[in-house]
């Protein structure tokens, strides 16, 4: 990297809240200018402007989501510069959620009959509450006045869960936009395999850590296996339109997975399959079933 590289990531401008305030600013003022150029007093203006502030917003929790992976995989200077605002860009994307939570109040406020008639979705309802709840719980802790009521183990769990979750939310929309709704746009196609970069870079991360803490080489089997496995989970995560159908009915055809299905968040997990499998294949390439170097 270059010398002015390096003293860009350490200026004091592009870190902390600095860097919060040269985000969230012009982040805002994009919102203000949008909104100008829709109708704000019927429903379908307000739906596309909740729609704008979440395409702001779920890059930045992808970003939060790859940030300690990164660090792990690429150690440098700007991966540490990323891991060290994560913090910060996890405020920024706290303020985009924040214009869409105003703009769903005033949609299921002012617009009820056109919400609960054409958007509301009990599950969705569920899951985009315990969203904003883990939101408010991690901005709250992010401050010394809220994470004084916590121990360091009780906040990295709030933490780590609340960043899971609303990756997982996002994921999700764009994996149902790819696999169930008819002509998914471009932006679709690219919010969707960023949030599945984001988690298999935390997975592979996961992986490298395991294989630094053993001394002792990977079994040929167990590497063949892994890669095996990674493949798989590649495949499944292309291939959602071949598979979705008849998967998502032998897993919903028992009478209790059906009811789940209506009020358990993500129930029954096809988007994550093909995350579980690529999981499996790293477990497996980092088993401690290895041999011993120099031996046979």
């Amino acid at each position: 990297m270059t010398n002015l590289f390096k003293s860009l990531l350490t200026n004091k401008i592009f870190n902390q809240w600095n860097l919060f305030w040269i985000a969230s600013v012009p982040m805002c003022v994009f919102i203000i200018i949008e909104m100008t150029k829709h109708n704000m007093s019927s429903p379908e203006g307000v739906s596309e402007m909740i729609g704008y502030a979440v395409r702001l917003a779920v890059p930045l929790i992808y970003i939060v989501t790859a940030a300690s992976a990164v660090r792990i995989l690429w150690p440098n200077i700007f991966t540490h510069w990323w891991f060290r605002n994560r913090k910060y860009i996890g405020m920024v994307f706290a303020v985009a959620m924040a214009w869409q939570g105003s703009l769903i109040y005033i949609m299921s406020t002012y617009f009820r009959d056109y919400y609960f008639e054409d958007v509301y979705l009990l599950r969705n309802e569920i899951e985009g509450s315990t969203g904003y709840i883990f939101l408010a719980a991690m901005v709250f802790t992010s401050f010394k006045f809220g994470s004084k009521y916590f121990t360091r183990k009780q906040w990295k769990i709030i933490h780590k869960s609340g960043v899971y979750f609303l990756w997982a939310y996002a994921y999700t929309v764009y994996w149902w936009a790819l696999f169930y709704y008819p002509d998914p746009v471009l932006f679709e196609h690219i919010f969707y395999w960023l949030g599945f970069l984001a988690f298999v870079l935390r997975i592979f991360a996961w992986g490298k850590e395991r294989s630094l803490q053993s001394k002792e080489r990977i079994n040929p089997v167990s590497r063949i296996l892994g890669y095996t496995f990674i493949t798989i989970g590649l495949i499944v995560a292309y291939s959602g339109l071949n598979w979705r159908i008849p998967v998502s009915n032998f897993l919903l055809l028992p009478t209790w997975s059906a009811e789940l299905e209506l009020w358990l968040p993500y129930w029954p997990f096809e988007p994550f399959f093909s995350l579980f499998i690529i999981g499996f294949g790293v477990m497996i390439m980092t088993s401690k079933k290895t041999y011993k170097i120099g031996t046979s």
